[in-house]
């Protein structure tokens, strides 16, 4: 028994098709029988045999079919079927049987199953057989003469209907190819766009990109170039004197150190093309000496400072031009908002975690807005002729450096900043937690 691989829904359709019309070909022939037993010319017996072997061998094929087998192949089963339908031809008559109308189906099923070709000849085989049967068959008063007529008529519709049948298998392929040419054009035309579409965003992100990083820079340049300005025309005119001018040169010296970090940061992002946050780098950092340069740097008024450094001596590892940014940004921006209320800042570094405090007593942020106020470009409150870039700075930051950023509000009003991160200690500083 042979069984057939994988068939597409398309061909099991088609089989199915063939095996309900040959059952119902086989009963119309056995129920004509019943009928009009005259249509076998005689041979009533050897019909009905004929046609009860014929309806076996239809239901056969019929279970196969429905359990997925085919016992026999498609094409060996359509030259069954014309035998036995030229055999009841010989039986009902030759070149009168009514079972001349079988022959067509039979011709039909040839001509899709096998092609143009196997089709055509097929058709030549059955027409000769048909002829065969109407010399042999017919009955005596049927001149020899147009028992031959019938043949070759019979064989030229024959062969005329698996020529059509052809055309429109030809018909139908070439409009399946065009189909099959058109959903591959879309299908390219698709990859092509999304490719396109692809490439348009990552160039868009690239150009954006680069424009945060210019914003980046202006802003974060504008707080210590506003402070050596204010300072070195201090120095100009001569209104600095003693320890008040040393002061201002160190804080001259840290403003320099600050904003080199800043061009080192900003020849990393033109050489690899990242971040404008730029590349870490890391040293010791002394949290006492970082508070008062963050204050020095936001331009906060000495009488307006209230700082605390949590061990006095602590010193961590970090890259002090990132977390100054961080500090500067936030301090800066509660005393934007606290008129001439005081400004905390509370660094404390415990179990290898730096926790900072920014506390001012500025109007806060409006309920729900904690978590916009982060974003690009949100300027809120009073904060004109800014470009909303100072918290989203600091929140990109404080990702970079694995940390977190919480905004909540004070009690007794105002806005409290929380910066929690990651950072170990510096051996030289042996801070105690």
């Amino acid at each position: 028994m042979h069984t057939d691989g994988p068939r597409s829904a398309l061909q099991v359709l088609e089989e199915r098709t063939a095996v309900v019309i040959r059952l119902l070909v086989v009963c119309s022939v056995g129920a004509a029988l019943l009928v009009e037993p005259g249509i076998a010319r005689g041979r009533a017996a050897a019909l009905g045999a004929l046609v009860a072997a014929t309806l076996l061998y239809a239901l056969v094929l019929a279970a196969a079919e429905w359990r997925g087998r085919h016992p026999v192949p498609p094409r060996l089963a359509t030259s069954f079927d014309a035998v036995l339908a030229l055999v009841a031809c010989g039986f009902t008559g030759g070149a009168d049987s009514v079972m001349v109308a079988i022959l067509p189906l039979v011709v039909i099923a040839g001509a899709v199953r096998g092609g143009v070709v196997l089709g055509r000849l097929g058709a030549l085989a059955v027409g000769a057989g048909f002829t065969v049967a109407a010399l042999a068959g017919s009955d005596p008063h049927v001149s020899v003469l147009d028992r031959w007529l019938a043949g070759a008529w019979w064989t030229g519709y024959l062969v005329a209907a698996a020529v059509l049948v052809g055309v429109l298998l030809r018909m139908l392929e070439r409009q399946l190819e065009a189909a099959a040419e058109s959903r591959a054009r879309a299908r390219a035309e698709h990859e092509a766009f999304l490719e396109e579409r692809d490439l348009r965003s990552r160039l868009l992100a690239a150009q954006q990109a680069r424009l945060d990083g210019v914003r980046v820079v202006l802003h974060e340049f504008r707080t210590p170039v506003a402070s050596l300005t204010a300072l070195t025309a201090d120095l100009a005119a001569g209104r600095l004197a003693g320890a008040s001018r040393d002061a201002a040169t160190a804080l001259l010296a840290e403003h320099a150190v600050h904003l080199r970090d800043m061009l080192d940061g900003l020849a990393d992002v033109a050489v690899q093309e990242g971040s404008p946050l730029g590349r870490v780098r890391e040293r010791p950092v002394r949290l006492g000496e970082l508070a008062v340069a963050v204050l020095d740097a936001a331009g906060v008024a000495p009488q307006r400072r209230v700082s605390h450094v949590e061990p006095p001596d602590a010193a961590v590892r970090c890259d002090p031009q990132r977390l100054r940014r961080v500090l500067t940004n936030l301090v800066e921006n509660a005393a934007r908002h606290s008129g001439s209320a005081a400004v905390e800042l509370d660094l404390r570094h415990v179990d290898g975690r730096l926790v900072a405090e920014v506390r001012d007593r500025g109007p806060g942020l409006p309920p729900g807005q904690e978590g916009v106020v982060t974003a690009k470009g949100v300027a809120l409150g009073e904060r004109r002729g800014t470009a909303g870039l100072g918290l989203w700075i600091v929140e990109a930051l404080v990702a970079a450096m694995d940390g977190q950023l919480r905004l909540a509000p004070r009690e007794g009003g105002g806005l409290v900043a929380h910066l929690e991160l990651p950072v170990p200690a510096d051996g030289s500083g042996k801070p105690h937690s």
